[in-house]
């Protein structure tokens, strides 16, 4: 019976956890989506949107080590932020989104189309010929420091040879998250 006890406990634990981590997603997700889709239009029957949002979590990699030596907060939580590095991770971001539009939102939500595919963006690109269509690409959150700081890469691809991106390096004060810093910043 204890035992019993105790896989309730941990499991009520993990379950309030993971809803903490994707509430924090979907804050995190507010910030960047107000950021960049703020000089998008509102959609429109047959107007061209021209930001797409991808669908999943881009893994976070070895470059990641190279932002941490640029930051003095990121270089005295390295051993943790390290440990987050994985480039297996294979999410989405559907359950963030579908939080941060669930009868909330909704003007912000008028102006971000549903995600896509890397292959549905290369579809619609070269149906349409336009150079300024991008894709934003939104790394899987680092969190570090108690949770309340955060390290995300967002990313622009357009076709080969045009993208763009940084690090946004988040700090939660009173339990709302703000872009502290872009780090890394690079455009080809």
């Amino acid at each position: 019976m204890k035992t019993l006890y105790l896989l309730i406990i941990a499991f009520f634990i993990n379950t309030a956890a993971v809803f903490s981590q994707e509430t924090d997603n979907a804050a995190i997700l507010k910030i960047i989506f107000s950021k960049y889709y703020k000089d998008e239009k509102i959609i429109a029957k047959g107007r061209l949107q021209l930001l797409s949002f991808y669908c999943r979590k881009a893994p976070n990699n070895e470059e990641v080590l190279e932002v941490i030596s640029k930051s003095d907060l990121l270089k005295n939580n390295k051993a943790e932020i390290k440990k987050q590095i994985d480039i297996t991770v294979d999410e989405d971001w559907s359950a963030a989104y579908n939080m941060l539009f669930d009868n909330q939102n909704q003007y912000l939500k008028s102006k971000v189309n549903d995600c896509l595919s890397l292959e549905e963006f290369q579809a619609d690109y070269a149906k349409h010929g336009e150079n300024n269509q991008r894709l934003m690409i939104i790394s899987k959150p680092i969190y570090f420091g108690d949770g309340n700081n955060a390290l995300v890469k967002v990313a622009f691809y357009r076709s080969i040879e045009h993208n763009s991106g940084s690090y946004l390096l988040l700090e939660k004060v009173n339990g709302i998250w703000t872009i502290k810093d872009y780090l890394n910043k690079w455009a080809t």
